[in-house]
């Protein structure tokens, strides 16, 4: 008994030697001198370090069972690096030259299956890409009615044709292969022609851009995570993201995020690669109202729990959510297009109470500011002119809500005295504060739909219902009081409702501020 457990671990032991072996990256670069070399790797666009090793006479090994299917590269001395396909096979390759470009095209495969293919791929399409390149500079010189453009144009033609061609034919005979569906990830599908009525006219004119979109994957494998570990793929998901197939609306970016990426494997290094990018993409964004993309990526693929109670986002470490998700309803509650959270404060007279949702007005700047801050004493009397010489007469109104508890209630009264801010001026004034802390209860409701309280707690903690950390900040609302624009320069607020009240041929009076606009953006 003992002996045959014995030989069957020995067997165990040789097997797993031969698989490590069998997976051996060799490659000889002649003529390289000893120096320590890196096997780098793709994920999405980006290049990472795999490994590191000893390159001794031109010769370097590495562990291939460490790495993952893919686009790797070796990275030898003054950044140069040349790219071969991994697949879960042993790999020996050889070359020559002075530069990636050089390697790439003297590279023998000496073994692998997927590079006998992949290389001399890569250099057919380098061929025709510079040919074609070279093409394109001639015909550039002529116009598009003479001769030289159209023979120069049909010569290009060719050439794709015979990419297309010979991408075809790659594919057809080495469907097992990673390379195969690499190559067809680059292919964009074939458009049918649109649909025509009985005398010719087409019927739909956005029917092609349509079946494009609604089939742009068709050529992705997309639940073979192997060719997320690549730039083909990131460019592909950046061009389907980018205005070319989609409006660069919210909500537009919204649906379409939500549909392809709940299309992956949720446990996937695609899904990992596409939910990633998208939310740091969006979020990163400087285009206003991109911000509710990057949220609503947060709460649906980071915030939540799937079945089995964990975050989709596995690649996330658990000490990091707390401060990722934290306020994320309030952050999504303030987006552009949702209607602002109610607000019912008191005026300097300490005495009557204003709500911002009862305003009749066809738009509402709501301001939040403090007396002591610099910027707010820079941008408050800009918006207290704009409104006394513009806005006012056009039925804009502006609920300005400032800061008053303790010594800022009189520094808030003499501000608003000084500075002539006629709009409306509101505040959880100290007494009111006092109040709120005493007897909360004769305030706001103490149960959901009790009626004759003059205020709400979200109207009191107006700072975390619209979170205020910082100031100033300004939201723009229309006639029904959803959110419309934020975080805008007076400037900028003007040229947008000028242009939304069909004024923009009017005089302006504020004039364009960068450093002004770049403030308020980081204010959000």
């Amino acid at each position: 008994m003992k002996i045959t457990r014995l030989l069957t671990l020995t067997l165990v032991l040789v097997l797993v030697s031969q698989v490590t072996f069998s997976q051996k990256i060799r490659i000889k670069v002649t003529g390289q001198k000893d120096t320590t070399v890196h096997l780098i790797k793709y994920f999405g666009k980006g290049l990472y370090y795999a490994d590191t090793a000893q390159m001794k006479n031109g010769e370097v090994v590495f562990n291939g069972a460490k790495q993952k299917p893919g686009i790797l590269g070796l990275l030898l001395p003054g950044q140069q690096y040349f790219e071969f396909i991994y697949n879960n096979e042993e790999i020996w390759l050889e070359t020559t030259g002075s530069n990636g470009s050089e390697y790439t095209k003297n590279l023998v495969i000496k073994k692998s299956e997927e590079n006998k293919v992949f290389i001399p791929y890569v250099n057919f399409i380098t061929e025709k890409k510079t040919a074609a390149g070279k093409m394109g500079e001639e015909r550039a010189a002529f116009k598009s009615g003479d001769k030289e453009y159209k023979e120069l144009g049909e010569k290009m033609d060719l050439i794709n044709k015979d990419v297309l061609t010979y991408q075809r034919n790659l594919m057809s005979t080495n469907s097992n292969l990673l390379v195969s569906k690499i190559v067809k990830m680059s292919i964009d599908v074939e458009i049918p022609d649109a649909p025509k009525d009985y005398t010719g006219k087409i019927t739909d004119s956005n029917f092609q851009f349509n079946y494009f979109r609604e089939h742009y994957w068709d050529n992705v494998d997309l639940l073979d995570e192997r060719l997320a570990n690549n730039p083909i793929f990131h460019n592909k998901l950046e061009y389907y993201f980018s205005k070319n197939m989609m409006i660069q609306h919210w909500d537009t970016v919204i649906y379409h995020a939500f549909k392809f990426c709940d299309r992956l494997n949720p446990k996937s290094r695609t899904f990992e690669y596409c939910v990633g990018w998208i939310t740091q993409t969006f979020g990163k964004s400087q285009q206003m109202g991109m911000d509710k993309v990057y949220y609503h990526m947060l709460d649906r693929y980071y915030c939540s729990k799937n079945a089995e109670g964990k975050h989709p986002s596995f690649w996330v470490d658990e000490s990091k959510y707390e401060e990722l998700c934290k306020d994320l309803d309030v952050k999504m509650g303030i987006c552009i297009g949702e209607v602002a959270p109610k607000l019912i404060l008191k005026d300097t007279s300490d005495t009557k109470w204003v709500n911002l949702h009862e305003l009749k007005a066809e738009y509402t700047i709501l301001y939040f500011w403090d007396p002591e801050c610099g910027h707010c004493k820079t941008i408050t009397p800009k918006l207290a002119k704009l409104y006394k010489e513009k806005l006012k007469a056009r039925n804009v109104e502006v609920y300005s809500v400032g800061k008053a508890i303790g010594k800022d209630f009189e520094a808030w009264k003499k501000f608003i005295r000084e500075n002539k801010l006629d709009f409306l001026n509101v505040a959880v004034t100290d007494k009111l504060y006092q109040i709120a802390k005493e007897k909360p209860e004769s305030l706001v409701p103490v149960y959901p739909g009790e009626q004759g309280k003059p205020t709400t707690l979200e109207s009191l903690n107006y700072q975390a219902t619209y979170d205020i950390y910082s100031t100033p900040k300004v939201f723009v609302l229309d006639k029904d009081k959803k959110i419309i624009a934020k975080s805008l320069s007076m400037s900028q607020i003007e040229d947008l409702l000028d242009n939304l009240q069909n004024k923009k041929d009017a005089p302006k009076i504020m004039e364009q501020d960068a450093k002004e606009d770049a403030q308020m953006q980081k204010k959000e």
